[in-house]
């Protein structure tokens, strides 16, 4: 079984170290004058479901209130609830500014004993920050998250704690995790609930009766994953597999997984590539048969099939029935030029969107009008090209910045390009994710789709960059491979 945490060294991106205090500032600042009446203090907090208020007068903090001062000072002193607030108050208390990190406000919290701090931007209130706050930021961390997930004993259970993983990507985006970091935490955790979903699985059904791996494939199997993300995933079984003795089992099973799957918010796959789709939950020598038959006969859909599952990752069960099926598929690839043609015409397919003066093309019309779309016409090419380049290479790598790395060591590409690829690849998933992130903080649905005037002027020219070194490296493969165009 594979362990999904991911390592603690990459978990710090989103620990209290690097994270900003302005996001966890989730809402303006309740204030009321220093005179207000300790009662009407108390509705207002339970009206705006606070557990404390600021006391402001002309825009200068004078203090807070807290419960435990309604609980301490008023209710078990039976002080008359009409007096004012500033009577009961904490004056003067100590703030933290906007631009502080988490780490520094709970150092502030320990040090003195105190639950809420009010957070200042140049003078002004901007807001509070709690210990519960930061309790929640550190339930949100990867490593905390995997756990949670790994302890529940229901679907429903499962769903609950995976809301949470839009919170993690915000908090990635926001403490300025790399995107290539991002994917593999995000991913991690996809496959924490496929691991524990296989485990209640068996727990209801019973042990498997052959052997089996569960495979992710597409984003998940690249460790490339976002918020935006349906299923890609196959079950590679023991060749001991009896379709009349086990086939009722399997099918219980993988349909029990991707049903959990979806209830926590990776949907169906269009395509049903998934492992409860029959035809994607077969032995290996069924799988040989699969990937032998779109090398040698390279139309369209093998084209596709094979995008989607060289892109191979083992998540649960027996490692070695995935391994076997690659290092076959790698060695007859790499071995196949003309199937390496067809790849490479498949790869140019999706052009960056870019005008012959070297602008940005925008959709037209639609709904998503006026927006690029960051993933289709820009990470994909990346992802295609690197996936050409590895299966040339005859590297068993699946992440993309991995296979590339691999294709430079191997002489396939050089390192000039490399870096270039791997940079235009961080900061068009950078915007990716940030964009999702502003979404999800919004209230909408992630998607793929940027305007460009949500950028800068400078990042815009970045934008249009990557896209053009994106163009430049499909014009030397399509050289390279001539029949691909």
């Amino acid at each position: 079984m594979s362990d999904p945490t991911p390592p603690r060294s990459v978990d710090n991106h989103v620990n209290l170290i690097t994270t900003p205090v302005h996001t966890l500032v989730r809402r303006p600042p309740v204030t009321l004058p220093p005179h207000t009446p300790i009662q009407q203090a108390a509705r207002v907090m339970r009206e705006q479901r606070v557990s404390s208020v600021l006391i402001v007068q002309e825009g200068v903090l004078f203090g807070l209130i807290t419960d435990r001062d309604l609980r301490n000072r008023v209710i078990a002193e039976g002080l008359d609830t009409a007096r004012p607030i500033v009577e009961i108050a904490t004056l003067a208390p100590m703030t933290i500014d906007l631009h502080s990190h988490a780490f520094d406000a709970l150092l502030l919290m320990a040090r003195h004993n105190i639950h809420h701090v009010p957070v200042m931007d140049q003078g002004q209130v901007a807001g509070m920050v709690t210990s519960t706050d930061l309790t929640e930021q550190q339930s949100n961390s990867a490593v905390y998250l995997a756990g949670a997930i790994y302890k529940q004993t229901t679907v429903a259970g499962l769903v609950e704690t995976s809301g949470r993983i839009k919170q993690l990507q915000q908090h990635l985006a926001a403490a300025g995790a790399s995107a290539h970091s991002t994917g593999h935490i995000v991913s991690a955790i996809t496959d924490a609930l496929t691991s524990r979903l296989l485990q209640l699985g068996e727990l209801q059904l019973g042990p498997a009766p052959v052997d089996y791996a569960w495979v992710a494939a597409g984003s998940q199997g690249r460790n490339e994953q976002t918020a935006k993300s349906d299923q890609d995933n196959c079950m590679i079984l023991d060749d001991a597999y009896d379709a009349a003795r086990h086939g009722d089992y399997f099918r219980e099973l993988s349909r029990f997984v991707c049903d959990g799957l979806n209830a926590c918010g990776y949907v169906y796959c269009p395509g049903e590539m998934m492992a409860m789709t029959d035809q994607w939950r077969q032995p290996l020598q069924r799988w040989r048969e699969y990937f032998h038959g779109w090398i040698d006969q390279p139309d369209p859909t093998a084209l596709m099939l094979t995008c989607v599952f060289f892109d191979q990752r083992f998540v649960y069960g027996q490692l070695a029935l995935l391994d076997t099926l690659r290092a076959e598929v790698l060695r007859r690839c790499q071995a196949e030029r003309i199937f390496l043609v067809h790849m490479v015409g498949n790869a140019l397919m999706h052009q960056p969107p870019l005008s012959w003066l070297g602008n940005l093309t925008l959709i037209k019309g639609g709904e998503h009008g006026g927006t690029v779309d960051l993933k289709h016409t820009g990470i994909v090419p990346i992802i295609d090209l690197a996936r050409v380049y590895a299966l040339a290479a005859g590297s068993p790598a699946v992440n993309t910045r991995d296979r590339l790395e691999h294709a430079e060591a191997s002489g396939e590409i050089s390192a000039e390009r490399v870096r270039d690829l791997l940079d235009a690849l961080e900061l068009l998933s950078t915007l990716r994710i940030q964009h999702q992130a502003r979404r999800m903080s919004d209230g909408h649905a992630a998607d793929n789709h940027l305007h460009p005037e949500e950028l800068s002027h400078l990042e815009r020219k970045h934008l249009k960059d990557a896209f053009s070194v994106v163009k430049s490296l499909q014009s030397v493969l399509a050289t390279r491979y001539p029949s691909g165009r």
